[in-house]
C-alpha cells in the first residue's frame, strides 16, 4: 500500500486556500500550467516548483514559503 506524502507548510496553506475557494488541485495546476502530479510534488516538497510558486501564491493570495 502506498503511503501518502506529508505536505510542507506551504502545501498546507495551499490546501486550505483551495478548500476555502472550492477549487481543486487539478484546476490550480491548469491555471499555473503544470499537471496535477507535479503540483502535488511541489506541495509535498518532492519538487521545488520554483517556476510555479509565485503564480500559486498570486492566484491563491498567500505568502510563498
Amino acid at each position: 500500500m502506498a503511503r501518502q506524502a506529508k505536505l510542507t507548510p506551504f502545501g498546507v496553506k495551499v490546501r486550505k486556500k483551495l478548500i476555502d475557494r472550492n477549487m481543486t488541485q487539478v484546476e490550480l495546476a491548469a491555471l499555473i500550467g503544470c499537471n496535477k502530479q507535479y503540483l502535488y510534488k511541489i506541495l509535498c516538497g518532492e519538487r521545488s516548483g520554483r517556476k510555479y510558486i509565485e503564480d500559486i501564491s498570486r492566484i491563491l493570495d498567500i505568502k510563498a514559503a
